[in-house]
């Protein structure tokens, strides 16, 4: 489990998901138990010895280790979430540009394919960085998603492995590119409700 953490942390990276020192990420072991990133770590080269071990409570398994200051927002979506089992924040620059924007991800509907995986991805309220009030806010939304924008600050996403979080998070990635993109290009052209309605009926 330690070689497939260290190598996602690599992966998230490396797709521009979490530059420097920003993001977290975390995941539920066997023992139930959580092992997250250390305090400070980048995960461009992340190692064994930058990642703890915490239990549900938050208490920290091994000496001489500190978790991320976001642990909170990580214990509050597996509490209120069992069947997620893996999260990840990230700080990728496309991103956070609609969390500073205020625009939702996806309301306006232009791919079929992330429409049909996420639907519109809603955004907390801002709250300063690794306080209980920010991990209140985003698992609370985490209650009907698996992926909640953090207002000025980022997005973070949740689901039953870490590599399933992290192709996720190069979907919506993706989603802000192209949207962005497309706004340079010229106008978006937007998939009517009918078109919507007739994607919801698919059965992929």
């Amino acid at each position: 489990m330690i070689d497939e953490f260290i190598r996602i942390a690599h992966k998230i990276y490396e797709a521009g998901l979490s530059p420097a020192t920003s993001g977290n990420i975390s995941c539920v072991d066997c023992d139930n138990n959580i092992l997250i990133t250390t305090s400070g770590s980048a995960l461009a080269d992340l190692s064994e010895k930058e990642i703890v071990k915490i239990d549900l409570r938050g208490c920290v398994l091994e000496e001489n280790k500190k978790p991320s200051c976001e642990k909170f927002m990580h214990l509050k979506i597996y509490q209120k979430r069992p069947d997620i089992k893996a999260v990840i924040h990230s700080h990728s620059p496309a991103i956070t540009a609609f969390a500073v924007s205020g625009f939702n991800i996806n309301e306006d509907v232009i791919m079929p394919e992330f429409t049909l995986s996420f639907g519109k991805i809603p955004t907390s309220k801002y709250f300063m960085p690794s306080t209980m009030e920010l991990a209140e806010d985003v698992s609370e939304l985490f209650k009907t998603n698996n992926a909640v924008l953090m207002r000025n600050h980022g997005v973070v996403v949740g689901a039953k492995s870490l590599k399933e979080a992290l192709y996720s998070l190069e979907s919506i990635q993706a989603y802000c590119k192209t949207y962005l993109y497309s706004k340079v290009l010229g106008k978006i052209k937007t998939l009517s409700k009918k078109q919507i309605e007739d994607l919801k009926k698919l059965n992929f």
